[in-house]
């Protein structure tokens, strides 16, 4: 799954569940979570407190089996939810779990001594979201000063809220949320659109940054003069400190990767950095979500990246990286937390 799944999002293709079938889900869920294994009707039936019968809970295994939500292993009747049924579960049915008070303070006190030293704090996110979620923890902000421009889009979120999203080369992207000083509406914004098209497309994200400051045709227009306003204002020129990662102990106790050569895998992919760079930046920023079942290297088919896109100056991000069979409930709401005292400190 290339994009990241947000909690609360639903789609039109998604399916709908009776409450039979929810409730089954939910079982299969849980009881999958405990012990990452396949979970047969059987035991479903016995330990899902459900009240339901093994038949019951076998007839809508199969509807869910139909609906690509889970599947069988090889050689056995057991089911395990699927990616799609993990992607769907955090969209359309997951509630992101409330931190403790206790746990939230510790996480703002953790990046009290390092706020004004953006590479320690990266470094401490990593390790805090590594000890907390029991998985790996990573941070990383890039420099994408020479990197070209090869697409723009503006989208509106609300009237004084643009997203300004950049592709750039090797598959990279940046996004930008940003204030506007007057709303503009949809045609408007089309029209800013075309004029930053056409003034930045081709140039490296330095000479943008140059031009949405200085350029006397940006200015000319008052709609892109006030989104140009807008971008100059929330980017600046970032530090640049590589895919950071700390707790290879917690995520080689995982079944998943009890073998050495599943960790290896994995652990080489985060050396390696790409597609992982990449995979976290690109997101709504300010917003934790959860990419499930990872395109690239084959060893990162079986993980899901929960990460939180940092707005403002810093291009980069936080995130975990674990078996697709997570909590994504604890970690979403961990991840979010940690990202967002962060952003709040870089932009203090």
């Amino acid at each position: 799954m290339f994009e990241p799944a947000f909690p609360g999002r639903r789609l039109s293709g998604d399916p709908q569940l009776s409450e039979r079938q929810r409730a089954v889900f939910g079982a299969l869920l849980h009881l999958h979570g405990l012990a990452a294994r396949p979970v047969g009707a059987e035991r479903i039936a016995r330990d899902g407190d459900l009240r339901l019968s093994s038949g019951s809970v076998r007839s809508a295994l199969a509807d869910l089996e139909g609906m690509g939500l889970v599947e069988r292993r090889a050689g056995s009747t057991a089911r395990v939810p699927s990616a799609r049924g993990y992607e769907f579960f955090v969209r359309a049915l997951l509630e992101p779990a409330t931190l403790p008070a206790e746990l939230e303070d510790a996480i703002d006190a953790q990046f009290a001594s390092s706020a004004h030293d953006v590479e320690r704090m990266l470094q401490d996110a990593s390790r805090l979201l590594g000890s907390l979620t029991h998985q790996l923890g990573l941070a990383l902000a890039v420099s994408l000063d020479r990197e070209t421009l090869e697409s723009l889009d503006v989208e509106p979120l609300s009237d004084r809220r643009v997203l300004l999203h950049l592709g750039l080369g090797a598959h990279s992207a940046r996004s930008l949320v940003l204030e506007l000083e007057t709303p503009l509406d949809r045609t408007a914004l089309e029209q800013v659109e075309g004029v930053l098209r056409e003034r930045l497309l081709g140039r490296s994200l330095a000479q943008v940054r140059e031009r949405l400051s200085d350029d006397l045709e940006l200015a000319r227009n008052a709609a892109v003069r006030i989104v140009a306003r807008a971008a100059s204002a929330s980017w600046t020129r970032p530090v640049d400190v590589q895919l950071l990662s700390s707790g290879a102990m917690h995520i080689a106790n995982q079944p998943e990767f009890a073998s050495p050569q599943d960790l290896g895998g994995v652990l080489h992919a985060v050396e390696s950095g790409d597609p992982l760079n990449r995979f976290m930046v690109r997101g709504i920023p300010g917003q934790a979500g959860a990419r499930i079942g990872l395109s690239g290297p084959p060893a990162l088919a079986g993980c899901s990246l929960v990460s939180f896109s940092l707005p403002g100056a810093i291009p980069g991000a936080v995130g975990v990286l674990g078996p697709v069979r997570m909590d994504y409930a604890f970690t979403l709401a961990v991840v979010e937390r940690v990202g967002t005292r962060i952003s709040d400190l870089l932009s203090a």
